[in-house]
């Protein structure tokens, strides 16, 4: 196995059955994962760590996925807002603690009033900042000219997570109908690209009924798009969702974490100059997940800036970690945790993709 192991990792391409050999190593095997996904990290993007002030605007989404707590049949969830003045204050705290990075997250709305309120909050968080904000946008599919609206008021990344490449699986954890259409999800990412955004997309990784194959499609997916940067991690199930009722059929939490790890690894070592985040999912099976992720190949973590008094209700899945703490106590409890993972935060640095800079500066005449 050693020698396979060995041999795979220094393929400059990676095929569907190497992927699946590295998502079932063991051992020797998956150590020798691990530190080739540390090593290249070290040698493309550093061992730094971008932070992004992580904003959750509000919890009401039209969307009625299978998995998510916010879903739009979750009567049991209050509904929220933030206020203008909540969110800049979440801007401004970041600003001066020097993440320079902000992401703005919601359930998925598609409304003028909306979109008008996301782009005066992005020139507004803009004039308060000096525009030296790099923002991240997560707030679903939306049109090609509300992506463009957006990205003029002063959105430069965004994140719109397919959850799973396979479209019968995808079928399996969403409702039947117009609101959740797999080629729609698709659609809105190439949209992204055309509008100019840095692009990023995820999975959820320990679904029921998906399989290895499909984890191995997923990276693959990943790297046909050319995505910029990913967020992956565990799936964890709700109680008020009807994917609650397979809970039965569900890997164990500590395998869920453990093929996280190995997507994070193998991502790295397949798309060596993208963004990759340690998700708060991950933290939620382990305490130290998130440093684990670091020490694999992920470099972007996200502090909270929710006001604390909202963050319950905002519970995609159940025991969410941290939803208590004020965001100086997030602040210094990552910090901690990337001193532990042997990194540093690369504080006042927007942190942009190299991955999505080589691609422009190579599209330049």
């Amino acid at each position: 196995m050693n020698n396979n192991i060995e041999s795979i990792l220094e393929k400059p391409v990676l095929n569907k059955q190497d992927l699946l050999f590295l998502l079932q190593s063991q051992g020797e095997a998956r150590h020798k994962l691990f530190a080739k996904a540390a090593e290249i990290k070290r040698q493309y993007v550093g061992n730094y760590v971008y932070f992004r002030g992580l904003i959750e605007y509000s919890n009401i989404c039209s969307k009625n996925c299978y998995y998510c707590g916010i879903r739009s049949s979750n009567i049991k969830m209050e509904r929220y807002w933030l206020t203008e003045q909540e969110v800049l204050n979440a801007a401004q705290f970041a600003y001066k603690e020097g993440y320079a990075s902000l992401v703005l997250q919601s359930g998925e709305v598609n409304t003028p009033q909306f979109t008008a309120k996301i782009e005066a909050l992005l020139q507004q968080i803009g004039q308060l900042t000096d525009h030296k904000m790099g923002i991240t946008l997560s707030l679903g599919e939306q049109s090609r000219d509300t992506y463009l609206q957006w990205r003029k008021a002063g959105a430069r990344r965004y994140l719109l997570r397919i959850e799973t490449s396979n479209p019968e699986l995808y079928g399996k954890i969403h409702p039947q109908d117009s609101k959740h259409n797999y080629n729609q999800r698709l659609n809105a990412i190439k949209l992204l690209r055309e509008t100019g955004y840095q692009v990023g997309t995820g999975v959820m990784i320990g679904l029921p009924f998906q399989t290895l194959d499909d984890l191995a499609d997923d990276l693959l997916f990943f790297r046909d798009y050319d995505i910029d940067m990913a967020g992956m991690g565990p799936y964890i199930e709700h109680e008020d969702t009807p994917l609650y009722s397979c809970k039965s059929i569900l890997m164990p939490l500590t395998e869920r974490f453990d093929l996280s790890l190995k997507m994070v690894a193998i991502l790295r070592i397949m798309m060596k100059d993208i963004n990759i985040a340690a998700t708060t999912a991950m933290q939620t099976i382990d305490k130290i997940g998130r440093e684990k992720a670091l020490k694999v190949g992920a470099n972007v973590m996200m502090p909270n800036l929710t006001p604390v008094k909202y963050r319950e209700n905002y519970l995609l899945y159940q025991n969410k970690p941290c939803i208590d703490e004020e965001a100086v106590q997030c602040k210094n409890c990552m910090e901690i945790r990337v001193h532990l993972a042997g990194d540093t935060i690369a504080y006042g640095e927007w942190g942009d993709s190299l991955h999505f800079r080589k691609r422009v500066e190579n599209c330049e005449p």
